[in-house]
């Protein structure tokens, strides 16, 4: 059911934890879903120097949020700005259906934390990070059930 990068992923999550001095902090979830993640990023001349989270939720919500911080760690804002719940997904070499819906949790709180990134240096980050999405309702049963 789960790949070995997924368990890997859960059983030994990588960057969890917080940055008390973070430049941007993103939290997403869906009580209904039951996962809440939060991201924590360090950003130097536009390069994300360390990023961190904490998360609520089941093992595949776990191992997206870690994989995730592997994926934009020491990359740019613009790069991290391109990662996708797909991309996500891949790395982890595939995830269940009804757990689609972690990854997009992952790359919305990337986002997030983007967003308040931007947000605390004066920049509207709407136009350049998108709108922050809770859930990806075609792929969340608990939501898909309203």
């Amino acid at each position: 059911m789960y790949t070995e990068q997924v368990m890997d992923h859960f059983m030994n999550p990588r960057n969890m934890g917080e940055i008390a001095d973070a430049d941007g902090i993103g939290e997403v979830g869906n009580a209904k879903c039951g996962d809440i993640m939060k991201m924590y990023i360090k950003v130097k001349d536009s390069v994300i120097v360390d990023v961190k989270f904490k998360t609520y939720g089941c093992g595949s919500a776990i191992a997206t949020s870690s994989i995730a911080t592997e994926m934009i760690k020491g990359h740019t804002l613009n790069e991290a700005l391109q990662l996708s719940n797909k991309a996500v997904v891949e790395a982890l070499g595939g995830l269940p259906a009804h757990k689609i819906h972690c990854s997009v949790l992952a790359e919305q709180a990337i986002k997030a934390a983007l967003s308040d990134y931007y947000r605390k240096n004066g920049i509207d980050p709407e136009p350049i990070v998108g709108k922050i999405t809770e859930c990806d309702h075609d792929h969340c049963e608990s939501c898909s059930e309203d």
